[in-house]
């Protein structure tokens, strides 16, 4: 463990035999950078901030949720030192690997088990979703009043509302995790489109037709899947074809812009040139000069 990270023990926090531990806190500057034995799901109630995690350092705000594995250093912060009129609000739900135990009983499906598991023995990194639904600040507000005011039956409630959590938790990142396959899926389609077409003049319009998107959520998703927007993409993908052409066949420059979705010729000696630092008749002369190895 790093001297800086301080170590959270379960022992601090599971004074009963529930092994859960529930609270709604403030948070401040005081508390410090740590990991912890156990699992903590934490829900951002009230106010912005930054949830220093690992590595990361994630604005927050209201309605946020983390998972975060055993082991996993981290710390909340308010977004300013004036708390009292600003406050973070965070409710967590922290529970150790007997409670695991419990909940691996009462929960039915095995990858859902399993995500547990992998939480416990620190296998996963740590998930970050937002509560669209407001389901989940419904579960930690009842998890905390009950464990607050316990009675009769509150073992049963709380082992309850936290496999609620728990599934519903896991049933939000199974989705996403299927939306982004899915996307991921779609993306290649779109992406193999433009590689077939290169030498047609393509506009994002075409792509909302084959693809079912938003020209806007096409934007977002070239960024996400190609590190470069459609346009940049599109112009780096018509000088690659055009660079094979010049390696592999002896058609004018002229041909070769057309081929590959330049009407303008003189457009595509320009980003040709921006592109690969050099002209098109010196990127094949250089080519054919080279040594074989």
């Amino acid at each position: 463990m790093n001297p800086t990270i301080q170590l959270f023990k379960s022992e601090s926090f599971f004074q009963n035999n529930l092994k859960l531990f529930v609270n709604r806190c403030s948070e401040d500057f005081m508390v410090p950078f740590h990991a912890h034995e156990f699992v903590e799901y934490s829900y951002v109630a009230e106010g912005k901030g930054f949830h220093h995690i690992g590595d990361d350092i994630i604005p927050v705000h209201k309605g946020m949720l983390f998972v975060i594995p055993v082991g996993v250093p981290h710390v909340f912060r308010p977004a300013t030192a004036n708390v009292s009129e600003h406050p973070l609000i965070i409710y967590n739900c922290l529970f150790n690997s007997e409670l695991i135990h419990t909940l691996s009983i009462i929960i039915q499906e095995q990858e859902i088990r399993n995500h547990l598991t992998d939480l416990e023995k620190n296998r996963v990194p740590y998930v970050s979703i937002t509560d669209y639904s407001q389901r989940m600040e419904e579960l930690m507000v009842k998890l905390y009043r009950e464990s607050a005011v316990p009675g009769i039956g509150s073992s049963t409630i709380l082992y309850t509302l936290v496999s609620q959590l728990v599934v519903t938790t896991y049933r939000q990142i199974h989705q996403a995790t299927c939306k982004e396959k899915e996307n991921a899926t779609d993306m290649e389609h779109i992406l193999h489109y433009l590689d077939q077409h290169v030498n047609e003049r393509i506009r994002l319009s075409e792509l909302v037709s084959i693809s079912g998107w938003s020209e806007r959520h096409i934007g977002r998703m070239f960024v996400t899947h190609t590190g470069r927007t459609f346009g940049a993409y599109l112009q780096h993908l018509r000088i690659q074809k055009s660079c094979e052409l010049l390696k592999n066949s002896q058609h004018k420059v002229s041909l070769i812009a057309e081929l590959v979705g330049y009407r303008d010729v003189d457009s595509f000696y320009a980003v040709f040139k921006r592109i690969t630092g050099e002209t098109p008749q010196s990127y094949r002369r250089n080519f054919r000069t080279e040594p074989l190895n």
